[in-house]
Parts: structure tokens; C-alpha cells; sequence
């Protein structure tokens, strides 16, 4: 179904070009949208619904049928009589009529995305339905999914769409009231660089136009229509984790989630035991945040203690004093690989049970 706001745009414009006024009724007679106030009635509008001619001109207004499928939906009214309003009225019914068709087969498009995204349809009628609604089913493709902050946005849908274009063979949906998703086709070659690239340009986009708050997430690329639904799942995956792990980054993909994704699917009790079995009463990030800083840093340097020294500002041996006091309190020495795995991985279950004990569920 055309919703009111496009039917009123398409009968503004022939009106600037044709200096016609316009009016649509849905088939009781009841406006739908208009130029001006025709003061058609209602009985006329229903009289002519129920004759057999497709137009007619009534009290000095030239009736239309438009129809859907061979079922009646709009009756349009063009005000004036001669044979120029006839033929712009003649046309703007053409016009709506493919609006009509136009809109349908997005709709069905965009119910058929839907379900396969949410897994709903059986192989063979995903090969059927692809091949109705004449999508490539054998493309390279990715799911991307845009979150613009709490609800969404009522204007991100659309203006994603925008974006992309209407002649684009890529799939713009929601399936909640939280986040947009993307169905990107792929050109073959470099299918990394081309979505980081799309991200990037989409959350410029939007950023531009007012939509703040936005963290986009994507899937892997597949290879089949089929597979769609994975990439969603990867997406959904990488949206949640890159909220925990990588909060400061607004665009993140599955494939970079590391051992974030591990954790993620561990259940609290486990996580709880692990952090017991480690540090006894303890929570690794309950030092301070000296201690803290001086950790992080030591990691993000790949144990190198020179290097981790100079970015602090500390003297070498005043890093290692800090270190010995971090073995002697935890028993893990971060300068050991081993010993320095356990503790990042420690890091950062501690933040994931943090996270899900503040979720809101």
C-alpha cells in the first residue's frame, strides 16, 4: 500500500506541471489526499465505484478508476472539464497505477528480506519465492545492521533508503523497532574494503542528517541467498559484543570480535567460577586505577616493558616494581605470556558479567 505522504507528493507535482487540481477517494468516497477541497461527495464517489466505466465526468469533474491488481482502491478526481484535463487526469491515474505496482512489489520484496532474515522460510521456498520476485540468489552479499540510539529513528529507514537509491539492488528493512538492516550486494574482488567503505559513508550520512548515535554492525559476506540469515546472526552478534568489548567504536564486524564472541556465549555461572578459581575474592578490576592503566597499557604494547615505560612516562623499574606487586597480590606474572592471557581474558569477563547484570531486560 502507497502510504498518504507519497500520494500527496505525486498529486502536488502534476499539479505544479499540469495547473490541475487533483483529489484521491478511496472507494466509499472518503479523501484520502488533495490539492484543494473538491466538495465531491461521497454518494457520487460510490455510485461511480459501483458503475462499469473506468472514467466519467460528474458535475463538471473528470472521474478515474484506479485499480490494484483488478481490485478497485482509489477513485481520483480532476477538477475541470475539456479534453486537456481529461488527458492529464487520464495520466495522473497511469501514473498512480504503476505507483501501485511499484510499491507492491517492494512490499513483497521487503516481507519476503524479513522472513528470510528471521529464518521463516523453507529452502525450496527461498529459491521459489527469489525467483518470483526476480532476485539473484547466487551474489555475493553482507547483512549490515544500523542502530541509531534507544528507538529508532522514524526518519532512518527511509533516509538509509535514500541513500542507497531506488534503483539499488540492495535490501533496506527493519524486522524491530531498534535497528535498520542493510542486505548489501557485493561486487566480486575486495568485498572487505567495499563494506568498511559503505559503513563509513552511511554513517556519514546519516550523522549529517541529524541521526545521532550511530554504531553499525555487519555479518560475514555470503555467497547464497540462503545464507542470509547467518549474516544477520553474525551481525546481531557483533552489534551486542562490540557493545560490551569495543564500546568506543562506532562500526564493527563480526570477523573482529575475537575472542569477545567466546565469551559472549558463556553463561554467568561459569563466568563467576572462572574469576573464583583465579583471583579468589578478588575481581581483576578492582585495583586501582593506576594499576589499571598501567595493564592496559602493558597489553596494548604486546608485554614490551621498554616501550609500555616510555608511553607512561615512568622510569623502566618503576614499571617493574608495579608489575612484582601485581604478581605478588594475583599470583599471575603479566611478563609470562600464559599468565598475561588469563588476566586479559579475566578483564574482560569481568566487563561482560558487568554488562549483563545492567542489561535491561
Amino acid at each position: 500500500m502507497i502510504s498518504n505522504q507519497i500520494l500527496q507528493n505525486t498529486i502536488d507535482g502534476l499539479k505544479s506541471i499540469a495547473r490541475v487540481e487533483l483529489c484521491v477517494m478511496d472507494v466509499d468516497g472518503k479523501e484520502v489526499v488533495s490539492t484543494t477541497d473538491m466538495g465531491s461527495s461521497a454518494r457520487i464517489v460510490a455510485e461511480f465505484a459501483a458503475s462499469p466505466a473506468d472514467s466519467q465526468e460528474i458535475q463538471g469533474y473528470q472521474y478515474f478508476k484506479i485499480y490494484d491488481e483488478q481490485q478497485l482502491e482509489y477513485i481520483l478526481v480532476a477538477g475541470g472539464t475539456g479534453e486537456d484535463v481529461y488527458m492529464i487526469g487520464k495520466m495522473a491515474a497511469f501514473q498512480m497505477q504503476n505507483l501501485l505496482v511499484a510499491y507492491k512489489e517492494r512490499f513483497d520484496k521487503d516481507n519476503f528480506i524479513k522472513n528470510l532474515l528471521l529464518d521463516n522460510l523453507l529452502l525450496v521456498d527461498i529459491y521459489s519465492r527469489s525467483k518470483k520476485l526476480h532476485v539473484q540468489t547466487d551474489v555475493p552479499r553482507v547483512v549490515m545492521i544500523v542502530e541509531t540510539g534507544g528507538e529508532r529513528d522514524n526518519n532512518a529507514l527511509e533516509l538509509t533508503r535514500s541513500h542507497f537509491g531506488s534503483n539499488s539492488k540492495d535490501f533496506i528493512t527493519a524486522v524491530d523497532e531498534n535497528n535498520v538492516i542493510v542486505v548489501k550486494e557485493l561486487s566480486d574482488g575486495s568485498a572487505v574494503k567495499e563494506i568498511e567503505k559503505t559503513a563509513q559513508s552511511l554513517e556519514h550520512f546519516l550523522d549529517k542528517e541529524g541521526i545521532r548515535g550511530i554504531r553499525i554492525a555487519y555479518g560475514t559476506v555470503i555467497q547464497e541467498i540462503k545464507e542470509v540469515s547467518r549474516s544477520y546472526k553474525e551481525a546481531k552478534m557483533a552489534l551486542d559484543v562490540g557493545r560490551i568489548f569495543f564500546d568506543e567504536r562506532d562500526i564493527i564486524a563480526y570477523s573482529e570480535l575475537g575472542i569477545g564472541r567466546l565469551i559472549y556465549q558463556l553463561p554467568i555461572p561459569l563466568c563467576k567460577m572462572f574469576i573464583k578459581e583465579i583471583f579468589g575474592g578478588k575481581s581483576p578490576d578492582d585495583f586501582d586505577e593506576e594499576t589499571l592503566t598501567t595493564i592496559n597499557k602493558f597489553f596494548e604494547n604486546s608485554l614490551n616493558v621498554s616501550e609500555t615505560s616510555r608511553q607512561l612516562f615512568i622510569h623502566r623499574n618503576t614499571l617493574v616494581y608495579r608489575l612484582d606487586k601485581l604478581q605478588k597480590s594475583t599470583g599471575l606474572d603479566l611478563r609470562v605470556f600464559e599468565n598475561a592471557i588469563t588476566f586479559k581474558i579475566a578483564l574482560m569477563v569481568v566487563k561482560y558479567m558487568k554488562y549483563m547484570e545492567n542489561a535491561d531486560f
